[in-house]
């Protein structure tokens, strides 16, 4: 039976970025929203993980566009990037206050760059307590599905995979950890998450008001 919960962050507690968040984005990037996207996430990887910095990774993402962006316009790419990533899910803020006071014990791993990180560290404080272990992939060199992320943690927490509910919304994540022994659960819903932690912790961690 898994003795620690290890949440994903985004699209599980937070949510993936918004509409308004990705139009703000683009927008101050002024290209057009396909080629913006392309190279957004074909040079994502080594951000998350801390290779390059926000400014580095920005600049790469300019050039690789064909536009020639300053300081000032450089820190307004970041902080659009962190404007539409900062909502989180309530329910599931909820379900982990909830699941803390049963006793659970909580764990975080999370593909993200350090601009986030510092920003979810600075305004997310209340829930984040609860998190015994907090593995951004920007500082622990890591990301998923790299299977050196997961066993990071694992050395971190003192337990070996079986010991581990691990919950993402991405099935290639999922995967990763199942195949190195890891339990799993593909983040569909606060309600369905709130009923695979009962049924495993046999601990009263109610459902989420939805």
């Amino acid at each position: 039976m898994p003795d620690i919960i290890l949440f994903d962050l985004f699209g599980v507690i937070a949510r993936h970025q918004s509409p308004a968040g990705q139009q703000a984005l683009v927008a101050t990037a002024g290209v057009p929203a396909p080629a913006f996207w392309d190279v957004y996430w074909r040079l994502r990887a080594p951000y998350d993980r801390g290779e390059v910095t926000g400014a580095e990774y920005w600049y790469q993402v300019t050039t690789e566009l064909g536009i020639t962006f300053d300081a000032d316009q450089v820190s307004a790419l970041i902080r659009a990037d962190i404007a539409s990533w900062n909502a989180v899910n309530d329910d599931m803020v909820a379900l982990i206050e909830q699941a803390a006071a049963s006793g659970v014990r909580l764990a975080l791993l999370s593909n993200g760059p350090e601009e986030l990180a510092a920003y979810y560290e600075q305004h997310h404080t209340r829930w984040l307590q609860h998190f015994e272990l907090i593995a951004f992939s920007c500082r622990i060199g890591r990301a998923k599905p790299e299977p050196e992320a997961f066993c990071w943690c694992c050395h971190k927490l003192g337990v070996t995979p079986e010991q581990i509910l691990f919950i993402d919304d991405r099935t290639e994540n999922v995967h990763a950890a199942q195949r190195l022994g890891i339990h799993t659960h593909l983040f569909t819903d606060p309600a369905t998450t709130a009923q695979k932690i009962n049924n495993t912790w046999r601990r009263p961690v109610a459902a989420p008001a939805m």
